[in-house]
């Protein structure tokens, strides 16, 4: 089944978290980060930080915290065994920190098929921004849905 390309444009459910310290800690280490200024908050300050920053790809990790963070695809009629993830992308405004609150607005941003239908592309693109409003990174993600043959 095709996925509507009505949905193009369609936002998603907003998601808001603060920053834990903690936690971009142990994401730091998780990925081999040997910076201090990722795990040690004097050696963050002393390099010119408020406090720890967020390493890179650790954004693309909210975006799966949601109450519901694989609901989308289900609503598109999506079989979650069939769907392969295709391209990541970050572009950086700002750098955020332990203790920033972050808003993340997911939208569908196109949908597109290949292989004469065999193949379906869904791309969704998040903002990113402090609770302030600040802009902080957009996030592009692109899902492949396989459609086996019978």
């Amino acid at each position: 089944m095709a996925i509507d390309p009505a949905v193009i444009g369609k936002p998603l459910p907003e998601i808001r978290t603060e920053i834990e310290p903690g936690r971009l800690q142990q994401f730091a280490t998780a990925i081999g980060e040997t910076s201090p200024i990722y795990t040690n908050r004097s050696a963050a300050r002393e390099a010119g930080h408020p406090d720890l920053p967020v390493p890179p790809t650790f954004l693309f990790g909210l975006t799966l915290q949601g109450p519901d963070s694989f609901g989308f695809i289900a609503d598109l009629g999506i079989d979650l065994r069939h769907v392969l993830h295709g391209e990541q992308g970050f572009t950086y405004h700002s750098t955020a920190h332990a203790g920033d609150t972050l808003v993340l607005r997911p939208v569908i941003t196109d949908v597109y098929a290949k292989k004469n239908g065999q193949l379906e592309f869904v791309v969704r693109e998040t903002a990113v921004t402090r609770d302030d409003g600040s802009a902080v990174a957009d996030l592009k993600e692109v899902l492949i849905v396989r459609h086996p043959q019978d």
